[in-house]
């Protein structure tokens, strides 16, 4: 997931859990029952609530859709959290927890899930197994054209693959409503972390009769149809979406507040408005103003954390001269990723040598020799590695560095840029679009070089790995290499933590040696919050889910 600026990653406990029930030959397995896990807001006894619940987010920029099948960023992906329910969500501690699947076995490759029958649509109607169905075969149809089109196919759900590519119709996807309420889910071959890949916007349901009645329109505030706690009330391009509780929501009891206001705002004027008392949750605070903030507001009011996200330069593979592994590696080793980290941002940020952030999952990946060494020595192959691609002082290395519309980026890309001419009097020029139009190009392949981040759809290797499939919808790098695809698919069949872990390392020392992007840090924020909001849960993947939020009395 496309990110534009859990205090734990799953338990080791979680992930041997999932190993034990992939490896049962016969029927078993989970049964979580709905109310087991705390699902809603928790107000302590004796909080004296204020009378006005309603809470004003920064979300960063405009979101490019409002279709869950269409989107592929984290600022669609908050909004989301608030209008749609999948079959399963991100508990407190990064745990998968019941949402409108109340239990759910499975019995070698065939998984199933029981839903709500209480479930309702915020037009009243049902939420059925066939929803769905209907969403995931249009998510995987090529004709939907989705950045995720790929995502069932990497969950090895049947036939997934085939249909994004075309070869076989979308009612041939490994999906089945067994009745209204039942909904089977039928593998390819057996894959370790299917639960986690399903608390992910792409597998949402959409209400059919809605999409069908209004095609491209069905976002619109006057059309729209939801399962989440709140609903969408309005969506001003370029100045705020606002969302309303959702009286049919199945647990709108334990909804505390009645409206969320979202506002397309970062940086100073998202610090301005938070100064001003007219936001009371925001997205990143700049790293100029960190140390500003954190003297006059405190640790109570400026919370940092660490994001399961890594911040990468892209490189073009089917693009001169970045289909030459020495170009990509000698830029990786000219960058001083510690500067960039630890001075040009400065609050949490830790130098990236792998694309998969440490602790992903449970997981600890080990970087590649380059890590270990002087950044001395690191410019010095650098220089070798480009000499050798034919780059010298007199036909220095020329490309364009695309990037989006963000004051943060610009500086990372400064430093950057510098960086490389001064290392390897490497002449590069600075192209600065609008963040939608940038993740166009990247996905289309109309770059050279791009700026870019990729935060977790889920808490596991395999979703920062995943990328980088020759088949991926998003392989914006283009990379391709059939022993990596084997790795990630020997990962998925194995049948211990300690079998994957082998193959997810190796898999990582390919990406390393390949160079299909530069890792640059792994992230961290700094979000701004009103003392007087509470119930947030500040996750790896950012403050997620409003239905837990409310407003104490100040």
């Amino acid at each position: 997931m496309y990110i534009y600026v859990d205090k734990t990653p799953t338990r080791d406990s979680d992930v041997k859990y999932s190993f034990k029930l992939k490896g049962l030959a016969g029927l078993i397995i989970l049964s979580f029952q709905a109310g087991v896990v705390v699902n809603a807001a928790e107000v302590p006894a004796g909080t004296s609530l204020a009378a006005t619940q309603e809470l004003v987010r920064a979300n960063g920029y405009e979101p490019a859709t409002l279709d869950p099948n269409l989107a592929e960023s984290n600022v669609e992906f908050y909004i989301f959290n608030d209008l749609f329910e999948g079959l399963l969500r991100v508990g407190k501690n990064g745990e998968v927890i019941p949402a409108l699947a109340t239990k759910w076995e499975h019995q070698g490759n065939v998984w199933t899930f029981h839903l709500r029958p209480d479930a309702r649509w915020s037009n009243g109607d049902p939420v059925t197994a066939g929803d769905f169905v209907f969403s995931w075969r249009r998510l995987t149809d090529p004709k939907t054209a989705s950045p995720y089109g790929s995502y069932l196919a990497s969950a090895y759900v049947l036939n997934a693959a085939e249909i994004n590519a075309g070869s076989k119709p979308p009612t041939e996807l490994g999906v089945k409503a067994l009745d209204a309420h039942t909904l089977q889910v039928t593998l390819a071959e057996p894959n370790s972390y299917l639960l986690k890949q399903l608390v992910h916007f792409p597998v949402l349901p959409v209400n059919p009769k809605v999409v069908e009645k209004y095609g491209k329109n069905w976002t619109q505030p006057q059309n729209f149809v939801g399962n989440g706690a709140f609903r969408l009330a309005q969506w001003v391009v370029n100045e705020k979406v606002v969302v309303v509780r959702n009286t049919q929501y199945w647990d709108n009891a334990h909804t505390v507040l009645n409206k969320v206001t979202f506002l397309p705002l970062q940086g100073f004027p998202e610090v301005a408005r938070f100064r001003a008392g007219e936001i009371e949750l925001g997205y990143s605070a700049p790293p100029e103003l960190y140390q500003q903030l954190k003297n006059s507001l405190g640790d109570e009011q400026l919370i940092t954390y660490p994001l399961l996200s890594t911040s990468y330069f892209a490189f073009n593979n089917r693009q001169a001269p970045f289909n030459d592994v020495r170009v990509r590696q000698a830029l990786n080793l000219a960058l001083d990723k510690t500067v960039i980290a630890t001075k040009v941002l400065g609050y949490g940020q830790q130098p990236a040598w792998t694309f998969t952030p440490t602790g992903a999952g449970g997981f600890k990946l080990q970087a590649g020799e380059a890590a270990g060494w002087s950044q001395e020595q690191r410019i010095t192959q650098a220089k070798k590695l480009l000499a050798e691609a034919g780059f010298t002082v007199e036909r220095p290395l020329r490309f364009t560095l695309l990037y989006s519309n963000d004051a943060t980026i610009k500086k990372i890309v400064i430093a950057a840029s510098a960086m490389w001419k001064k290392n390897l009097g490497v002449d590069v020029s600075l192209q600065n679009q609008e963040r939608k139009v940038v993740l166009d190009n990247i996905n289309n392949g109309q770059y050279s070089v791009a700026f870019s981040r990729w935060l977790a759809d889920y808490n596991d290797p395999s979703t920062f790995l995943n990328v980088f499939r020759s088949t991926s919808s998003e392989n914006s790098a283009k990379y391709a290499n059939q022993n990596y695809d084997r790795l990630l698919h020997q990962a998925t069949a194995a049948q211990t933590p300690q079998q994957v872990q082998q193959y997810f390392q190796q898999a990582e020392d390919l990406l390393t040696k390949d160079t299909p992007v530069a890792p640059v840090y792994y992230e961290a924020n700094a979000t701004l919050v009103k003392p007087y909001v509470k119930g947030i849960d500040f996750t790896r993947q950012g403050p997620l889910y409003d239905k837990n939020v409310y407003i104490i009395a100040h």
